[in-house]
């Protein structure tokens, strides 16, 4: 077994594809409309869906917000330098809403970014988590 992909609904494709790909470097690697169903998925990553896991965003036609709860957390991505990614994210008009820094009680480095529609994304520094 392994994990394929994470589902996050979205409500407007366009902007969500934006960001994953132009904010966070990601690859848009297929789409699909199912007018019948009036829904939209697109499968974004950095690797193919061969060989990692995925993100499925789906948009339900004509349904531009969801209420998210509280059990929701976030998608995490280990990157290089996490002072570094969050400037690439501002430079790129996406918002930090944690800068980069050691976390609360521990040592991993890591920030936080929100997508357009508050999904939030935890940038882990690598060498620094696990310790």
């Amino acid at each position: 077994m392994r994990i394929l992909h994470t589902m996050l609904r979205v409500g407007d494709m366009e902007r969500s594809i934006a960001f994953y790909t132009e904010v966070l470097g990601m690859q848009l690697l297929r789409r699909h409309e199912y007018p019948d169903g009036k829904f939209t998925l697109a499968f974004i990553g950095y690797g193919s869906e061969q060989d990692t896991a995925v993100i499925e965003l789906t948009y339900n036609w004509g349904t531009e917000t969801y209420d998210k709860g509280n059990a929701y957390g976030h998608i995490a991505i280990e990157v290089d330098d996490a002072y570094a990614a969050c400037e690439q994210v501002k430079k790129a008009g996406g918002k930090v809403v944690r800068e980069a820094g050691p976390m609360m009680h521990g040592t991993t480095v890591i920030a936080f970014v929100e997508d357009p529609d508050g999904y939030k994304v935890e940038f882990i520094q690598k060498g620094t988590w696990g310790v």
